[in-house]
């Protein structure tokens, strides 16, 4: 089955601009939607009732949810003891795939790089017994593809003197790990244009990514930065649209839809 899988950072919980994120939502047509920063759990409820979702959770306290347009069959939070934020574990309903969202440390400096660094190493070790299925990372990865450039005038002064203080330029890594990991990036692998997604009202870098193992890359059917009208107005990062060919499974069993799930010692369902 096609499944169209929507990354989007959606800023600062999405509260008072849930209209147009929802707006933005449905123009995706996204069966699937991997939020970062659904740090309002109310306001991820707004979004997918207004969006026209079947199933959301978000949890207080973490930057990952999700919404679904049909019920998902499991998912869960994973945090790793260095990681700031918790990724998050989808597995959809009829196939045997998993999504993993993603959002590691933001801000640009070698500090956070390294940072960015260990988290990402994390995660790769978690999900490591899951590495042999077809399954895809996706999300906010606040740094930089390999020959990808940063203009470091355009950062605000205080993060220009970040990047002073931690030895004056950075040296990007992480996505060379996830590509070493035996992973293509989406887009990347169909574009030749810089692909910016953030910020929206200048948009010159590009943090937000959807990772598939090579061997899957015929599975990868597009990847697409989502500008459409109210897009720029409704955050500061442009979505990520991939679609996918997910392998069907007969016999997947559907549980019953969580719905804005605000539990702080909610675990999830075990994928």
């Amino acid at each position: 089955m096609l499944l169209r899988i929507l990354s989007y950072n959606i800023r600062r919980g999405g509260k008072g601009h849930e209209a147009v994120l929802a707006a933005v939502i449905r123009a995706c047509e996204a069966d699937i939607v991997i939020l970062q920063e659904a740090t309002d759990v109310s306001a991820i409820e707004r979004i997918g009732k207004e969006a026209g979702m079947q199933q959301w959770a978000a949890r207080k306290g973490d930057s990952l949810g999700f919404m679904s347009r049909r019920p998902v069959r499991t998912f869960g939070w994973n945090k790793p003891r260095i990681s700031r934020h918790a990724f998050l574990e989808i597995c959809p309903a009829g196939s045997d795939m998993r999504i993993f969202g993603v959002h590691l440390s933001a801000v640009h400096a070698a500090w956070t790089e390294s940072r960015r660094v260990a988290e990402l190493r994390e995660l790769l070790k978690a999900i490591a017994q899951h590495q042999t299925g077809f399954h895809v990372l996706t999300g906010d990865f606040n740094t930089l593809a390999p020959g990808e450039l940063l203009d470091f005038a355009k950062l605000p002064g205080r993060l220009r003197a970040l990047v002073w203080l931690s030895g004056g330029k950075v040296r990007w890594r992480t996505i060379q790990i996830v590509l070493d990991g035996g992973y293509v990036d989406g887009y990347r692998s169909t574009h030749t244009d810089p692909g910016f997604t953030f910020p929206t009202w200048d948009p010159h870098v590009r943090l937000d990514y959807c990772f598939l193992q090579q061997r899957d890359v015929a599975r990868l059917k597009s990847c697409e930065i989502i500008d459409v009208p109210g897009a720029r107005e409704a955050s500061d990062h442009l979505p990520l649209l991939s679609i996918v060919e997910a392998p069907d499974t007969a016999d997947a069993a559907v549980s019953p839809p969580h719905q804005s799930l605000d539990v702080s010692d909610f675990n999830g369902d075990e994928c």
